[in-house]
């Protein structure tokens, strides 16, 4: 069944606004937060337009107090069926570069990992007093193997894995779904700033229609594309330094994100 109070991070692009207008519809509330008012109120109208009723907070995950103070408001003006800790940016190396920037490293992990704290830590006793609920974490084909162009994004990526199994373990017989959606290359801004070959890319579109099924399904992972998924699972039973080698080989130009702390 189709959750209709619906919490989506980092919902003005990408995976996250595609979602947020794969799930509006007639009946459906949907709670959508971004850091640009405009691309945020974009989003807003268009899921209105198709008869959803739409609260937008511009908000930065990273605000610890100002996440739990909206999403504790919205969720008790009508209890969340299902939250998606989806907000997070990429930061990388070019091609010879070979250490990251320590503020971008810091950056990048008060986003993708503590942000996603601040998403779901509001909501976890809620939905667990009303006994059901539903809570999704986007996390990435590159959480589950160090990548030679993007330690500090990797390392945000496995942390948020790890994060979500454990929670599931532990919140699923109390009644709380727990699902990780693990994508590949999905065609986003975010991804477009990636200079690659990009095998299996789908549309941001394509993306929320399979994360959907899934979640509507209740799995307990949503990966995609499957056969680079499976490579990825491959990768963790060869020789370490066999995969350092093909990995190394392979040339990226991941953009420094210009985010900073505070």
């Amino acid at each position: 069944m189709s959750a209709r109070s619906i919490l989506i991070t980092g919902a003005s692009s990408g995976i996250g606004r595609a979602l947020a207008l794969a799930y509006a519809g007639p009946g459906a509330r949907l709670a959508l937060t971004g850091r640009d008012q405009g691309r945020l109120e974009s989003v807003a109208a268009m899921a209105r337009e198709q008869g959803a009723e739409v609260d937008a907070g511009l908000l930065d995950v990273r605000d610890q107090a100002a996440m739990a103070q909206w999403i504790g408001a919205a969720d008790a003006r009508r209890g969340f069926d299902l939250c998606i800790a989806n907000a997070g940016i990429t930061t990388g190396l070019a091609p010879g570069e070979l250490h990251e920037d320590p503020e971008a490293v810091r950056a990048i992990l008060s986003i993708n990992l503590v942000g996603v704290l601040n998403t779901v830590e509001p909501l976890i006793a809620p939905m667990l007093v009303r006994g059901g609920g539903q809570i999704a974490f986007i996390g990435s084909i590159a959480g589950l193997r160090g990548l030679p162009y993007a330690p500090a994004y990797c390392a945000t990526k496995a942390a948020v894995h790890a994060y979500s199994e454990s929670l599931r373990g532990r919140l699923e017989p109390a009644g709380l779904s727990v699902s990780l959606v693990i994508p590949g290359f999905v065609k986003t801004p975010l991804n477009d700033s990636i200079e690659a070959i990009k095998p299996f890319e789908i549309s941001d579109a394509e993306a929320a229609r399979i994360i959907r099924r899934g979640l509507d399904r209740r799995r307990a992972v949503i990966a995609f594309p499957w056969p680079i998924y499976l490579a990825a699972r491959l990768s963790e039973i060869l020789p370490a330094r066999l995969v350092d080698k093909i990995l190394s080989r392979i040339e990226v130009k991941a953009p420094k994100t210009r985010e900073r702390v505070g």
